[in-house]
């Protein structure tokens, strides 16, 4: 792993997903362990059939943005705005305090129903016919302009795709940034979008085609549970000293956690399947992994030494290429509460999903696993010192 030389806080959190709006409805799935699936219906040959999803409300977001503005935006770039907006209302910032806050965008897949939208009127309607609006809003870098453009933000924008590694990808070249000067602050999410087109594939090639299932079982390697989900995960980052321009002494600490240690390649590499930390510090106290249910990626987690407290976030959110994003608030929130939230766990000696009380979490490692054997793991530090 590369450790963070500078201290790169995690100064605020915005997440909207199936499990509601904001960290306290995603702390009440964590603790609950899942969120329950809805049935879509989904077009079928032999008639209508249906296949369960995790899906996002963005309703809230015109607690942010006049629902006249909101006319031309989809549902994708929707999600972003939402958790965009929630990170910076966590810590009290306004658009006006935006000048030098830079915005990177993860996403696997970009605004996949825009985009199927405008292929189909350019093969319906032929290209003279096909909606300006719908092509604008069908590239990947989309969110992160409505996001800068809704924001104020004068900084850098940024949107990466390289599917289950893009959050990963993103965190480094967020961290860098900072840790150049180019920016004060970086917003910086994952966000990705349910589609019945790709859920309907990704069910046929992948899938034992079981759609009853009611729940991801992230730790049952062997069967394959994945649930398509969807929505955006949002971290407002600065550096330590610099906690969104305060002045007082209690502004130069992170809120939730700091950035450790950033880590990605192949999955044959000893310090992934031990976890170790390669810098010189000890094993992190908790992992989170990104199982989702998926059998080719589950294979590779199984591969895993279960040696201290592991979880998985993903029934509460759903498989999606970005869900990272998501372990990444649920590691900085227990790193600030110090607990460990009931969610679905696996750890040789013990059994059921209640997590038993641990008096100090120092640091937390986040490993999500794509199905080709590539890792990104990322590694965060307690926000303050537990032993003043």
């Amino acid at each position: 792993m590369t450790a963070v030389t500078d201290k790169i806080a995690i100064s605020g959190i915005g997440c909207v997903g199936a499990f509601g709006c904001g960290t306290q409805d995603y702390v009440a799935a964590l603790k609950r362990g899942y969120v329950d699936a809805l049935p879509q219906e989904k077009n079928h040959p032999d008639g209508t059939s249906f296949l369960p999803a995790l899906l996002a409300d963005t309703a809230h977001l015109t607690d942010y943005v006049p629902r006249r503005a909101l006319r031309r935006i989809d549902h994708y770039a929707r999600m972003a705005l939402l958790g965009g907006y929630l990170a910076l209302a966590d810590v009290g910032l306004s658009s006006d305090q935006c000048e030098k806050l830079g915005v990177i965008v993860a996403s696997g897949y970009g605004a996949l129903t825009t985009t199927f939208n405008f292929l189909d009127s350019v093969l319906d309607d032929g290209d003279s016919c096909t909606s300006p609006t719908s092509f604008s809003n069908s590239v990947h870098n989309v969110a992160a302009a409505y996001l800068s453009m809704q924001l104020q933000a004068f900084g850098p924008s940024l949107t990466v795709s390289q599917f289950e590694l893009s959050v990963c990808s993103a965190l480094h070249t967020a961290v860098c940034w900072l840790e150049q000067g180019r920016v004060d602050k970086v917003l910086i999410g994952g966000v990705d979008e349910y589609n019945p087109v790709v859920n309907d594939y990704c069910r046929q090639r992948f899938s034992d085609h079981d759609v009853s299932i009611g729940n991801i079982d992230p730790f049952n390697f062997n069967s394959c549970s994945t649930i398509a989900g969807e929505g955006a995960a949002f971290l407002l980052l600065t550096k330590g000293d610099k906690w969104c321009g305060g002045e007082s002494e209690q502004a130069c600490h992170a809120p939730y956690a700091y950035v450790g240690a950033l880590s990605s390649g192949n999955f044959s590499r000893l310090d992934c399947k031990d976890y170790s930390p390669q810098v010189g510090q000890r094993g992190s106290d908790l992992m989170i992994i990104g199982a989702d249910g998926q059998c080719d990626s589950g294979n590779l987690y199984s591969q895993l030494q279960f040696d201290r407290p592991t979880l998985s976030c993903s029934p509460c959110y759903g498989a999606l290429p970005v869900g990272q994003a998501f372990d990444l608030v649920a590691a900085a929130l227990m790193l600030r509460e110090q607990s460990m939230f009931a969610v679905n766990r696996y750890q040789t000696g013990t059994n059921g999903n209640n997590v038993n009380f641990v008096p100090k979490i120092d640091t937390i490692t986040s490993l999500k696993i794509a199905p080709t054997g590539q890792f990104g793991q990322i590694e965060l530090c307690a926000g303050v010192d537990r032993d003043a």
